[in-house]
C-alpha cells in the first residue's frame, strides 16, 4: 500500500489537499499517483492569480508513461506554485507530499475540503 497520510484530503483524481494554518490549501498528488504515473520530468503548474473551480484542469505532470491533468481539488484563486519543480520534477516521485508539492491555493469556499475523501476513504477507493 502506497503512503497515505491522514491529515489530508484527496480526490478521486488523485490530488491532495493540505489546509494550512492561514486558511490557504497546499495541493499536490499522491504517492500512488506519482508511482502509477513513473518517472516525472516535467510539470507544468498554474500562475499566480489564475483562479479555478473544484475539478477544472489546472496543471499537467508529464513522466516518461504519459502526460496527466492535475485537476483543481477545490475552487479558488493559485497564490503560489513550487519553483523548485522547474529544476526538478522528479520531487513530485520522491517526495509527494513534502517538497514535491503542486501549488497553493486561497479557497473561495473552504467548505469544499470537507467534499473530498479522508484517509480510509482514499485507500477504499484505490483498493477498488
Amino acid at each position: 500500500m502506497s503512503d497515505v497520510p491522514s491529515d489530508l484530503r484527496y480526490r478521486d483524481s488523485h490530488e491532495w489537499v493540505r489546509l494550512e494554518d492561514d486558511g490557504s490549501v497546499v495541493v499536490g498528488i499522491s504517492d500512488h499517483a506519482q508511482a502509477a504515473l513513473g518517472d516525472i520530468v516535467f510539470v507544468e503548474l498554474p500562475e499566480s492569480g489564475l483562479s479555478y473551480a473544484q475539478g477544472d484542469a489546472c496543471a499537467v505532470v508529464e513522466s516518461v508513461k504519459a502526460a496527466s491533468d492535475i485537476y483543481a481539488p477545490i475552487s479558488g484563486e493559485i497564490i503560489e506554485f513550487n519553483p523548485a519543480l522547474e529544476d526538478d520534477p522528479s520531487l513530485v516521485n520522491s517526495d509527494p507530499y513534502g517538497d514535491g508539492w503542486l501549488f497553493s491555493m486561497a479557497p473561495s469556499d473552504v467548505d469544499e475540503i470537507d467534499q473530498l475523501m479522508s484517509k480510509k476513504e482514499y485507500i477504499e477507493s484505490i483498493e477498488d
